[in-house]
């Protein structure tokens, strides 16, 4: 029996670590711009940047609603 990960959120983000992210995202901006993937490699990659890119802006955002509820809690009080 195989087991399948739900299609959550937050189960895609379960072992998510924003700074390895933003290393593949730079990773694969150099492999780019050094010019040594064929082209078919440069969409495929390039593709895989932006998802990782809106997987980190989604996180961010997370994170800027917890901050933004803290701080009105501290306000509140």
């Amino acid at each position: 029996m195989v087991k399948r990960k739900s299609a959550s959120n937050s189960d895609s983000m379960e072992g998510w670590n924003y700074e390895a992210k933003v290393v593949e995202i730079e990773e694969i901006i150099a492999r780019i711009e050094a010019g040594e993937l064929e082209l078919e490699e440069v969409f495929e990659r390039f593709a895989k940047a932006v998802e990782y890119l809106r997987q980190c802006e989604s996180f961010l955002q997370q994170r800027q609603q917890q901050v933004d509820l803290l701080i009105e809690t501290l306000s509140d009080e």
